[in-house]
């Protein structure tokens, strides 16, 4: 029956390399004590042979070996040396992989996190569809059930549409996790977010085009191909204009792709006059409104 060993990991290799290199060295390094230990008392019974007054015969056979034993010394000190270089370096190289180890299994957690998101997913949108459907299965027209209805599916659809771009963000990180430049701020606390004006209900949408409207004496300017939250008193308009788009729309899926996952206000405005003015379009339709 064959055995097959298994694959050490680069954390793994490297550690073991360590781990013979250091047992290498503590070896060298006891060689070396020992010969210039050697090489201290060649020299002194050199030096006594010189002192006495030695034959020349004797003298020459005391140097060479001093030689002998100075050249061992320093054939192991530099054998010392460059296991000294080694061992730096296969440190580095150790820290290097387990910090991409470390990297490897945030990706993971990361992608398995996206994972778990995309199997939740198609449970929450047929318990949305069962509840709408319940809602409007009986013949009896109910002004407040309808309502309830629509919004129901109104949540279904952003919370799809959300739950996507976030998955696709999550390996996006995953696979920069992976390359060692993620972005420091996915685990840093998230950022304080604008206060809301709590009387204005607001719909998540893509923009296609810049606009701006007027929020009491606050105008709000969205440069284009950006997420941003309209108000809903202005939702139709722009989605009849085909000014903005639902997350969850096939081409605002690839413009995403395209620009990324959108610009933040104030980020690359454009000029004043490329605007387009929501209010204004409003005010013109009531106009026409009015009018017929």
């Amino acid at each position: 029956m064959a055995f097959f060993k298994r694959e050490l990991s680069p954390v793994e290799r490297f550690e073991a390399a360590l781990k013979s290199k250091e047992a290498e060295r503590q070896s060298l390094a006891g060689r070396l004590r020992v010969a210039e230990t050697v090489f201290a008392e060649q020299r002194a019974d050199t030096e006594r042979l010189a002192v006495a007054g030695a034959s020349n015969a004797k003298l020459e056979r005391a140097e060479a070996k001093l030689r002998s034993v100075e050249d061992r010394a320093k054939t192991l000190r530099a054998a010392l040396s460059e296991i000294d270089e080694q061992i730096v370096a296969t440190e580095r190289a150790l820290a290097d992989a387990r910090s991409q180890r470390e990297r490897e299994a945030l990706a993971d957690n990361i992608e398995a996190l996206a994972s778990s998101i995309e199997q939740a997913v198609p449970g929450f949108a047929a318990g949305a569809t069962a509840l709408v459907r319940a809602v409007t299965r009986g013949g009896a027209s109910v002004p407040e059930a309808s309502k309830f209805a629509a919004s129901v599916d109104a949540v279904r659809s952003e919370v799809l549409s959300a739950a996507d771009l976030l998955c696709w963000e999550l390996r996006s990180v995953a696979m920069r996790t992976r390359a060692g430049n993620a972005n420091v701020a996915l685990l840093a606390p998230p950022e304080a977010t604008q206060p809301r004006i709590p009387e204005i209900e607001r719909h998540l949408v893509y923009t296609l085009n810049p606009l701006l409207w007027r929020e009491g004496s606050e105008v709000r300017k969205v440069p284009a191909f950006a997420r941003v939250e309209l108000p809903k008193t202005l939702l139709a308009l722009a989605l009849r204009d085909q000014h903005v788009d639902y997350l969850n729309a096939r081409r605002v899926q690839t413009l995403m792709h395209v620009h990324g996952i959108g610009a933040t206000s104030g980020d690359n405005l454009p000029d004043d006059t490329q605007f387009i003015d929501l209010d204004a379009l409003a005010a013109d339709q009531q106009a026409h409104v009015n009018v017929a």
